[in-house]
């Protein structure tokens, strides 16, 4: 790798993606999809925060079917990546 004008690292997409999963983690959320859609890039020393919305529940028998849109901005409120999942969070 090498370093950028500024001495910072380009970080791995799916290391920031990974911000969504600690969060569906949380929720006890089982993906069947993910979808990821990389806007800008990340460097080291970047702030990121994941925006998370359930856009779609459907409760369904021990289960809720659901869909998710969520927005990953810097530190200077640029989206870097937008995504969208659905799945089951279990009851």
């Amino acid at each position: 790798m090498k370093h950028d004008e500024k001495g910072r690292l380009m970080v791995y997409g799916l290391f920031t993606a990974s911000i969504g999963t600690k969060i569906g983690g949380d929720l006890n959320y089982i993906a069947r999809e993910m979808v990821n859609e990389f806007i800008r890039p990340v460097f080291t020393g970047d702030t990121i925060t994941c925006e998370l919305t359930l856009t779609k529940v459907e409760q369904m028998e021990g289960f809720k079917k659901v869909e998710i849109k969520s927005v990953y901005r810097n530190q200077k409120g640029k989206e870097v990546l937008l995504a969208t999942s659905h799945g089951i969070i279990r009851d």
